[in-house]
């Protein structure tokens, strides 16, 4: 979202806070940038996204990382990237009018297409999301008053505006967060977007590959500043929402919905504080915020992993990978 992504670039100093770094084993990337794409393929093979411009890639677990971004794009910030192995990969960059944009590599970065470049200075594109390699989905904030999406059928060479018919209507105020690249996400046939910024934070379900969309309620704060910032689902049938409030990034309020097929219910417990990202790790769960990071292992009970700040993770089966400010990223 237009207005949250600067103030979200500003570093969050959280007092009496030290990093413990004993879930994560931190991966030096060389590079101080914000990086809150991550796409990770398995446990030798990830890539990570950023500000300035910035797209990284490993091949050997994270010992050593390329910069492998597209030319003359050090001015953007590519808050999303999904790769489908070492060689192919999409990036997306965020911001108003020109500044979103999508780009493609099919040899590992050596080379970009430029696939998508916005020219509606009244859309922002968010995060982006694959069904399978062909096709995906990218989200922008509400035009016109509802949110738009791209779609793709040939592995994000090409996209196209959806029509706008099968959209429900946003709220007033409402957006998605350009937080940790989760903004959308996709399992099966079904697709889910994550909003806030409105009275009430919502999940929009399509179950058909994007087509058409169903708006739900989810029980997490919403406001200026608060919402769904992430929603992973194992099957179209068993998922999560987190978020919070990102201005009050230790605040205690419970931010964390499951999903099944009766719909979405408050988690009987939720960690504290502001969560950026999500993910399964097997049938567990992994969050991260800048105040930490939680595991479960059934998604209701909960505890404290790691107090480093990670603003998103990806994980490939039992191996995760999270990535945050100041170029940090960590596996396990």
């Amino acid at each position: 979202m237009r207005i949250i992504a600067a103030a979200l670039a500003a570093f969050l100093v959280l007092p009496g806070v030290a990093s413990a770094d004993s879930f994560w084993e931190l991966k030096p990337t060389g590079t101080d940038a914000r990086l809150r794409g991550l796409s990770a393929v398995n446990g030798q093979v990830a890539w990570v996204s950023g500000s300035k411009g910035t797209v990284l890639r490993t091949t050997n677990g994270g010992r050593s990382w390329e910069s492998v971004a597209p030319p003359d794009t050090a001015t953007l910030d590519f808050r999303d990237i999904q790769a489908f192995d070492a060689r192919n990969a999409v990036a997306l960059s965020i911001g108003e009018g020109e500044a979103s944009r999508i780009y493609r590599t099919s040899d590992g970065g050596k080379t970009w297409q430029e696939s998508f470049r916005n020219n509606d200075p009244k859309a922002f594109y968010d995060c982006v999301a694959f069904f399978d390699r062909f096709r995906g989905l990218a989200l922008s904030d509400p035009v016109d008053g509802k949110f738009r999406v791209l779609r793709t059928w040939d592995g994000g060479r090409s996209w196209h505006v959806n029509d706008t018919k099968g959209m429900p209507d946003a709220l007033p105020g409402e957006f998605a967060f350009a937080a940790s690249g989760q903004c959308v996400t996709t399992s099966g046939n079904h697709a889910w977007i994550a909003t806030g910024g409105g009275a009430k934070a919502r999940v929009l379900e399509s179950r058909d590959g994007g087509r058409s969309w169903k708006a739900s309620e989810v029980p997490l704060p919403s406001g200026a500043a608060a919402g769904v910032f992430a929603v992973a689902f194992k099957t179209p049938w068993r998922g999560v929402a987190i978020g919070g409030d990102y201005l009050k990034p230790t605040d205690p309020t419970p931010a964390f919905a499951t999903y099944d097929p009766r719909g979405w219910k408050a988690g009987e417990q939720a960690p504290v504080g502001y969560r950026s990202g999500i993910a399964y790790r097997g049938n567990g769960l992994v969050a991260v915020g800048p105040s930490g990071t939680d595991v479960s292992k059934d998604g209701e009970h909960w505890k404290v992993a790691d107090t480093g700040s990670f603003d998103t993770v990806d994980c490939a089966g039992f191996t995760c990978w999270a990535a945050g400010e100041k170029g940090r990223v960590g596996r396990t």
